[in-house]
């Protein structure tokens, strides 16, 4: 007997650990004030997050799309001492909430939030990322990509969210997987995790 997707996402999610009570009163907020919720990466992504930094321990992390914060959250929960996070988002009524749980969870002084158009950001930092996550508009995620590869470590990672949206016919997305994959400069993998996460790494 095969499984749909859902039921093996419900069931994966079910049988990871538990998110942090702050956390689950982030998504409770987030539900109830937020038109678009689901764009929260959620206990289960979050928890995917955090083990990879936990694993990968990336000294500079950049998140491209905020939100209301629980994937920030999470990963600075599992960075290193000295790792910090710098997290862009357009939007300062979102990355309000964001700051507040950080500061709830005492992970507050580990993100350097960064309000505004995140090519500009990125273009202006002078950092090479261990591991950037890449989690906003759709549309610009070839883009994002292109602009971030050239500042990453070389045993760096990318992280890219919602990228099996495409099978429902997001054609953004679908440009974006069907971009990395014939990238020679790259290895990837996606992963059937909520919406589907692509990993990325510079070739060996």
């Amino acid at each position: 007997m095969s499984l749909t997707f859902e039921e093996a996402d419900e069931y994966a999610a079910a049988h990871s650990s538990p998110p942090h009570d702050v956390l689950v009163r982030l998504g409770e907020e987030t539900n109830e004030t937020q038109p678009v919720p689901e764009m929260s990466v959620g206990p289960h992504g979050g928890a995917f997050l955090r083990f990879l930094v936990a694993m990968k321990q990336p000294r500079v992390v950049l998140e491209v799309g905020v939100f209301t914060g629980w994937s920030s959250i999470e990963m600075a929960r599992a960075l290193p001492e000295g790792g910090r996070i710098i997290a862009c988002d357009a939007s300062e009524e979102t990355t309000a909430v964001a700051r507040r749980y950080a500061a709830e969870m005492g992970v507050a002084d580990l993100i350097d939030y960064r309000v505004g158009d995140a090519f500009e950001t990125i273009e202006a930092l002078e950092e090479i990322f261990d591991l950037v996550f890449i989690d906003a508009g759709k549309p610009d995620y070839v883009d994002y990509y292109e602009a971030v590869l050239p500042k990453l470590a070389p045993d760096g990672i990318i992280i890219a969210d919602n990228t099996l949206s495409a099978v429902r016919g997001n054609e953004a997305m679908t440009r974006f997987n069907s971009h990395v994959l014939h990238d020679d400069r790259v290895e990837c993998v996606l992963v059937p995790i909520r919406d589907g996460v692509t990993l990325i790494r510079r070739r060996p």
